[in-house]
């Protein structure tokens, strides 16, 4: 069985009905069709970041959208490397 996924805006709402309507996380989560612990997860999540909490693919924090910039970068830079040590190689040989 394949595993639902739910877009930000409809976790925001969802712990919204629990946090500012004073809605109980059993009935909300009976309305919209989703586990009673999933929706426990996400109020749990929004207590500790807010909005933050809640990001889908390509809507990455911003420590975890630098980490990614970063990691890209040197792997682009171990790449260069790799060729200019190849081309040193093959213009050292050319030279003898």
């Amino acid at each position: 069985m394949k595993r639902k996924s739910y877009d930000k805006e409809f976790k925001i709402s969802a712990v919204r009905m629990v946090k500012e309507e004073g809605r109980r996380i059993a009935e909300v989560a009976r309305n919209l069709d989703i586990p009673e612990q999933t929706l426990h997860n996400w109020v749990n999540k929004y207590n500790e970041e807010k909005e933050a909490s809640f990001v889908g693919s390509g809507n990455l924090k911003p420590e975890d959208k630098a980490i990614r910039d970063l990691q890209k970068k040197l792997r682009d830079l171990e790449e260069e490397n790799a060729i200019l040590k190849k081309a040193m190689s093959i213009f050292a040989k050319n030279q003898k």
